[in-house]
């Protein structure tokens, strides 16, 4: 009996040897390849996005599916092939119900990458939005700071990107606000 078991024992450990070999092996070549992706990724993005809260963002994204895709190949090496499928799916939902828990933060996110590619958005804008007038201190990813009188508005992008408005600089025109022109048209000319 004792027999049987340690040749049982020694038959399964001689059959799971290359797999074993074989997942080792994945794992090094999936872990030199996704760093090289990573690699081209965050550079590409590097060029593409001059922030780079965006370029990581993004570069950490394409990472976690790179591994979770090496996680579930890993699984099906190791001869569980159906584990990797009920992960595969499990995490399918878990995701969808994270991304809908998560949607206003994602909105923030997005419009954050939007805000920070604008040309005509930038710290040290006075402007108005979500009933808040004053001036740009800092956008992020998520949230953007607005320095109004002594104090500090923080407000999500998605509120800030749906509808702003620059204000002239009230130093420019104290009467009205707005912004002086030194260009003089046809009928200004024609008056004098």
């Amino acid at each position: 009996m004792v027999t049987e078991a340690l040749a049982e024992l020694r038959a399964g450990f001689v059959d799971a040897v290359p797999k074993f070999v074989t997942a080792l092996l994945f794992v090094v070549a999936a872990y030199t390849a996704i760093r090289i992706a990573l690699s081209f990724v965050g550079s590409a993005f590097g060029r593409i996005y001059a922030d780079d809260l965006i370029a990581d963002l993004f570069t950490t994204i394409v990472g976690i599916f790179l591994w979770f895709g090496a996680a579930l190949a890993l699984l099906k090496i190791l001869g569980m092939g159906e584990v990797a499928a009920s992960l595969g799916t499990a995490t399918g939902f878990v995701a969808l119900g994270v991304s809908y828990a998560l949607s206003d933060m994602i909105a923030d996110t997005v419009s954050g990458v939007y805000l920070l590619r604008d040309a005509d958005f930038n710290p040290g804008d006075r402007i108005e939005t979500a009933g808040v007038t004053g001036v740009v201190r800092e956008i992020d990813l998520r949230k953007t700071r607005i320095a109004v009188e002594d104090d500090v508005v923080v407000l999500g992008n998605r509120a800030v990107e749906k509808q702003w408005r620059r204000k002239a600089d009230p130093a420019s025109d104290p009467a009205d606000g707005s912004v002086r022109s030194d260009v003089s048209g046809p009928a200004d000319e024609s008056a004098n």
